[in-house]
């Protein structure tokens, strides 16, 4: 059985919005702040990540975002990226934008999230990591869906943005299940959901 595992960059207070700065959001561009060691560490993190990962899930937006960023890229962590399996979640695309003409073309989950989400978890085995999508990321965790939120924390706080947990029903108890630093500054935090409290 598959598990979902969200891998998030996000500031101090929980920012994920615009972290590159090409958004046009007054506070954005975040995470090019960060200095040399914290940038090369934080690359082994998610080589590692992508090495340990079955499949990527996105939604259409980050699909065609890290389409644009990777495609050309070659070396290990592209390499790994761009032939990783890739499912997204759209009510509007036809096909995947970010894919591989020699690897395995991705393929487009419609129709309800929920259902769609929970067959492919029953479908593949081991890790199927979810990159930015902040909207399906709410879902899932509305739904009950994640089985691990991986967070890179970046020691700067914004006071305004989308963040990555927007409003939900009902709590949603974590438990702790590792902590590390990364380079000089970074946390790295990996929590499981507590599914009977």
């Amino acid at each position: 059985m598959g598990k979902i595992i969200i891998s998030e960059n996000v500031s101090l207070d929980g920012v994920v919005q615009d972290p590159t700065g090409e958004e046009g959001f007054s506070r954005g561009g975040w995470f090019l702040q960060m200095g040399d060691a914290d940038r090369d560490a934080w690359a082994k993190l998610e080589l590692d990540e992508a090495l340990g990962a079955e499949a990527l899930l996105l939604g259409r937006r980050s699909d065609e975002w890290f389409a644009a960023r990777w495609l050309s890229r070659s070396g290990e962590w592209a390499d790994r990226l761009n032939s990783l399996p890739k499912y997204v979640v759209s009510a509007t695309l036809q096909e995947p934008k970010w894919s591989n003409s020699t690897a395995f073309k991705g393929r487009v989950l419609k129709g309800d999230v929920v259902d769609e989400v929970s067959n492919l978890k029953q479908e593949l085995d081991g890790d199927i990591v979810v990159y930015a999508s902040t909207q399906l990321v709410h879902t899932l965790m509305e739904h009950d869906l994640v089985d691990e939120l991986r967070l890179t924390i970046l020691p700067v706080v914004l006071g305004a943005g989308e963040r990555l947990f927007g409003e939900i029903s009902d709590r949603k108890p974590m438990r702790l299940i590792d902590t590390r630093t990364v380079g000089d500054g970074l946390a790295f935090l990996t929590y499981q959901p507590v599914r009977d409290a």
